[in-house]
């Protein structure tokens, strides 16, 4: 069997870091099919480096899903519904680069587009598809009881992670076109949150949204694969110019989880950890930045025998959690099987992104 040509549709930082350099290694799987970029610098040197050739190469993501190709990654710069919409009108498979888009209405018509296309319709949560998180999540389902779920996510700016690879950056696009996404991308936000047509979202919400949204949101997902979707957002507190987040989620049962976002810009460590109490057992998985190769997620088990005598396990994974990703969306394709991170269940993940900053606002008014 010949392997799943795979589009790409923006040639960034995470698809030069992480998609086709596994891609390419996983040539018995996959072929890249083409390359989609605003960017014609980009899509040449990437295209060279990667020995697409020239016909496979569009500025036009449509052009690329008029191709014989059989599915994309979507993962441009700016909205991701608008590809991933116009791939199920083509018959095209998605995998989607979180976050899969900025408001529920788009949520809905990419889920809509996809049932109706009968093409699958995956959301890029690779956490999800890491050892490590799933050891977790089976220890956590195994305990007598869950009391208490905490997430601490320190996030130092991505080019301090991205400066370690030799990435190609776009310098051909004039600025009115990232103005432009970014204009799109403010009234997207105001339209998540209720702002009448005209009303002015204040800075620090705008900037929340955003780091919910675009990291906060491998929180929400993790959490969502573990607990399901929460029943009620209690509360939320937004700090320091919108750099600093934390919530109170309540899921079934009346477990509580406290997460807290907070933007380091200085500071190289990443830290992420999703933490899970109950009364005699805790477990702890922390995960590297998803700009990184070769750092191991950790598992760190604490438990105590009948006889009362402590015990504590450490474990570490180096698998990419991106190439295990690939290869289920790879097996969901070729077998019709439901994904594990599918579109439709991460409609309540946007829900809640909302939520979550309406949870602030409604405080704060």
């Amino acid at each position: 069997m010949t392997g799943l040509r795979l589009g790409i549709i923006g040639c960034g930082a995470i698809a030069q870091i992480q998609y086709l350099p596994i891609l390419r290694d996983m040539q018995d799987e996959f072929e890249i099919g083409g390359l989609s970029d605003l960017s014609e610098e980009l899509l040449t040197v990437v295209g060279e480096q990667y020995g697409v050739p020239q016909e496979r190469r569009f500025r036009d993501y449509q052009d690329l899903l008029n191709s014989d190709i059989d599915a994309v990654v979507v993962c441009p710069f700016g909205s991701h519904a608008p590809a991933s919409i116009a791939a199920a009108h083509a018959g095209k498979h998605v995998l989607v680069e979180k976050p899969m888009c900025t408001t529920v209405d788009e949520a809905d018509e990419m889920v809509s587009a996809a049932d109706s296309a009968g093409t699958i319709l995956m959301v890029a949560y690779m956490k999800r598809y890491d050892p490590a998180y799933h050891y977790a999540r089976a220890r956590i389902g195994e305990m007598s009881d869950v009391r208490f779920i905490q997430v601490n996510h320190l996030h130092p700016d991505n080019s301090l992670h991205i400066a370690r690879f030799n990435i190609h950056r776009a310098h051909d696009l004039p600025p009115e076109v990232r103005e432009k996404s970014a204009e799109e991308q403010s009234d997207l936000v105001a339209k998540a949150l209720g702002f009448s047509s005209g009303d002015e979202v204040p800075q620090y919400i705008r900037r929340a949204y955003s780091s919910v949204l675009g990291s906060m949101i491998h929180d929400i997902g993790n959490l969502h694969g573990i607990f399901g979707p929460p029943s009620q957002v209690r509360s939320t507190d937004i700090w320091a110019e919108g750099r600093g987040i934390t919530t109170n989620l309540e899921y079934a049962d009346g477990k509580r989880a406290v997460c807290t976002w907070v933007d380091l810009p200085e500071l190289f460590e990443f830290k992420e950890t999703l933490e899970a109490y109950g009364s005699r057992e805790r477990v702890i998985v922390s995960f590297p930045t998803g700009f990184s190769v070769g750092l191991p997620s950790a598992v760190s088990h604490h438990s105590m025998e009948l006889d009362h005598t402590p015990w504590r396990k450490e474990l570490s994974w180096y698998e990419n959690p991106f190439k295990l990703e690939l290869q289920h969306f790879h097996d969901c394709v070729r077998t019709g099987r439901r994904p594990n991170t599918e579109g439709k269940s991460a409609i309540d993940d946007i829900a809640l992104v909302r939520d979550i900053v309406l949870a602030h606002l409604a405080t704060s008014a």
